[in-house]
């Protein structure tokens, strides 16, 4: 398919996100109960409201709401999160979809849901960017939608279905195997018509912890995609066990320094999406990498 643009400069419905240069934050909000990290505190629509108007004034280019968790089934989590039904997480997403679009106009709205119907509900709310954790392999009529409204994908790697996802599968060669799948993703939105597209490695889902590391390593491969890369490592189970200590994952709440070094070995690398908890830090890391960078 021929691209009318540089794919690196997003146009998500009238909103440009230009990664061809500086990397942009993007601010995790997850409005559900049992997220790994922060479920239940923005479950109300004035607190995910809130939390919104904080990462805006924090830096945030865009937020990515996340209505049914994904946490991952696994030794760290235990047991999978709960699959909601379409309609619960409609019901709590479209609300602080509506609220942002409304609030913060310039904000590039991004909503995580693999499901078509969802999609639709918060496109026609104002949303800009669905963020689709199984990369279409559930349902590639995810990309009709995506394309009918003119809006981003971010397509990620995964195995399973969410909230099952085994937290550890077999690759011979992670990276090679991670850019195969996206390719493959991304060849199956263009055909739908998809023309702003980003690929996600996916950390964590289906991936050992020394994998997550490998791949992190090798990130580059993901750039020869031509797509932007977003990266989504913050706070997960993987830095938790690089900073513990006996096999014991440091905490959620003492994994910032981890994660700001792990992120900026992405970017370093060329991801220029870094999906996060914590975006005045990571804003400010971001700032002295692309200081140094100009400086050359």
């Amino acid at each position: 398919m021929t691209q009318s643009h540089n794919p690196l400069i997003l146009r998500c419905r009238g909103l440009v996100l230009d990664t061809s240069a500086d990397a942009h934050v993007v601010g995790i909000l997850n409005v559900t109960p049992d997220s790994f990290s922060d479920g239940g505190r923005y479950l109300a629509v004035d607190a995910a409201l809130e939390r919104a108007a904080e990462m805006v004034q924090e830096g945030a280019s865009a937020i990515d709401i996340g209505g049914a968790s994904s946490r991952p089934r696994g030794t760290v989590y235990g047991e999978g999160a709960v699959v909601v039904p379409p309609e619960e997480e409609m019901r709590r997403v479209v609300p602080v979809v509506e609220g942002i679009a409304s609030l913060f106009p310039e904000t590039t709205i991004s909503v995580d849901t693999y499901r078509p119907a969802v999609a639709e509900a918060v496109l026609k709310a104002g949303a800009h960017m669905i963020n689709d954790i199984t990369g279409l392999r559930y349902f590639p009529e995810m990309a009709d939608v995506v394309a009918a409204y003119d809006a981003a994908l971010v397509v990620m790697h995964s195995v399973g279905r969410p909230g099952a996802m085994p937290h550890e599968h077999q690759h011979e060669d992670i990276a090679r195997a991670v850019c195969a799948s996206l390719s493959s993703s991304v060849l199956t939105a263009e055909s739908a018509g998809v023309k702003d597209l980003i690929v996600d490695p996916g950390f964590g889902f289906g991936k050992t912890p020394q994998q997550n590391l490998h791949l992190l390593s090798r990130l580059r491969t993901l750039c020869s995609l031509k797509r932007p890369v977003m990266i989504g490592i913050s706070r997960k189970s993987t830095v938790g066990l690089v900073l513990g200590t006996g096999g014991v994952p440091a905490p959620v709440h003492q994994r910032l320094y981890g994660t700001l070094g792990a992120t900026a070995v992405a970017v370093i690398q060329g991801a220029r999406l870094v999906r996060t908890h914590d975006v005045r830090p990571t804003i400010e890391m971001l700032r002295l990498i692309f200081a140094v960078h100009k400086a050359r």
